[in-house]
Order: C-alpha cells, then structure tokens, then sequence
C-alpha cells in the first residue's frame, strides 16, 4: 500500500515575497573603498573538514566577492527592510535596468540556498 504524498508547502505569491525580511547569518563581511562587499565563508562547518585544512595547510574560509548590486542587496539585508524596500532601493540606482525585480529575487534565493542569508 503507497502512502499518500505529503502537500508541499506553497510557493510564496510575488507579493508575499515582497514582504519577506532577509537578514544577513553571522559571516564577517567588509566593504572595500568602492562600496564593494566581500563575505568570509567557512568551507566547513563540520570538524573533519577543518581538520583537512589544517593537515593539508589550506585556508578554512574563502571570500565570496560581490559585484556592486550584489553589494547594495547584501548591506540592505539587516533584518530591518523587506524584499521590496530593496528593490525601491535598486530601482533609484539602476532605473533603466531591465527585470530589476526577477534578478533580486534570483538573487536572495541563490543566498538563501547558500545559506548566507535567511527570512
């Protein structure tokens, strides 16, 4: 007898994703002189990974270097301002850019799944 398959859960509407509120995880980041975000990363969370950079005298981080849109989202991701406080915030620096609001939301997700930001 197959069970029967769990409901997955609905995908956010447009609107209700405008609303969401991105916040930043705990990785050290910086701005260079040009406004331009870097992020430290762990290449591991877990101990057996740390202790192959140590006998293999790696470092245990990489930096995640964003272009300047990127910069601009990720220091908006403070938990204060929504999704589309963001993009109002892109739309005044890059007005005559196409599809501003689809390659926000690409983007948040891509930092979502890598796990540098949450809602």
């Amino acid at each position: 007898m197959k069970s029967k398959p769990k409901d997955k859960p609905a995908k956010p509407t447009v609107k209700d994703f405008l609303s969401f509120i991105p916040i930043r995880v705990g990785y050290e980041w910086s701005t260079d002189d040009e406004g331009i975000v870097h992020i430290i990363v762990p290449k591991f969370h877990g101990k057996w990974g740390k202790r192959w950079c140590k006998i293999l005298r790696r470092k245990e981080t990489f930096t995640a270097d964003m272009d300047k849109m990127g910069s601009i989202v990720w220091t908006h991701c403070d938990g204060k301002n929504t999704v589309q406080d963001i993009l109002d915030v892109l739309k005044e620096e890059y007005g005559d850019e196409e599809d501003l609001d689809q390659r926000l939301f690409l983007f948040l997700q891509q930092m979502k799944n890598l796990n540098y930001l949450r809602y």
